[in-house]
């Protein structure tokens, strides 16, 4: 094989996934939702300790209305930081890359991804409503994994195996409901900036 006709084999093959992925997912935004991520829960131990409650006594916990609110704004600060954090990077990277940022696969990307979280968050206000509190981090954890494995077929593979581990997590997480914030950090923090630093390394 001549080695322009290499060279056009791999131009069509970089075009064809241009086309079928979508390829401007930064691994920094990864890494910053992981340190938000974290950030979260350590606010959430302090408020904890703030409350009287000692996290790791192994004890079973009951917590009052006003402290379970105030740990679902702290997660929905965490989301918007997230997601705030995402968009800026995927739009620096998009430009300075020439790449395209909302196209058809960006479009099929999001319905994927939104599906999930949607009937989780549906699934989380239930679990608030009937004050089923031990549930929320396995819950959370269970269905951000499969929004990801689901929307991973229009972007960076990568993303899937993120999914698969959040899943994993989530499962191990419903048989100890007493360190559910242990669980949360951990998926959302520390594999978040794992998976971050893997992708900015294999895709920068």
């Amino acid at each position: 094989m001549s080695q322009k006709h290499h060279e056009d084999l791999s131009h069509i093959r970089s075009m064809m996934e241009r086309s079928s992925r979508f390829i401007s997912l930064s691994g920094l935004s990864g890494v910053f939702a992981g340190l938000f991520a974290l950030a979260g829960s350590f606010y959430a131990y302090q408020l904890f300790k703030n409350n009287g409650v000692e996290y790791f006594d192994g004890l079973q916990k009951t917590f009052n209305y006003d402290l379970i609110i105030e740990l679902v704004f702290i997660a929905l600060a965490i989301l918007v930081l997230a997601f705030g954090s995402g968009v800026f990077f995927t739009l620096r990277k998009s430009r300075k890359f020439g790449l395209p940022v909302w196209t058809t696969t960006t479009k099929k990307m999001l319905l994927n991804l939104a599906i999930p979280l949607l009937v989780g968050g549906v699934f989380c206000i239930a679990l608030l409503y009937h004050q089923l509190f031990a549930l929320m981090a396995p819950v959370t954890l269970l269905f951000y994994g499969l929004a990801l494995i689901n929307a991973g077929k229009y972007t960076f593979s990568d993303i899937r195996y993120l999914g698969i581990c959040e899943v994993t997590l989530g499962c191990i997480s419903l048989f100890y409901l007493g360190f559910g914030l242990v669980f949360w950090a951990f998926g959302f923090g520390i594999l978040h900036i794992l998976y971050g630093i893997i992708v900015f390394k294999k895709y920068k």
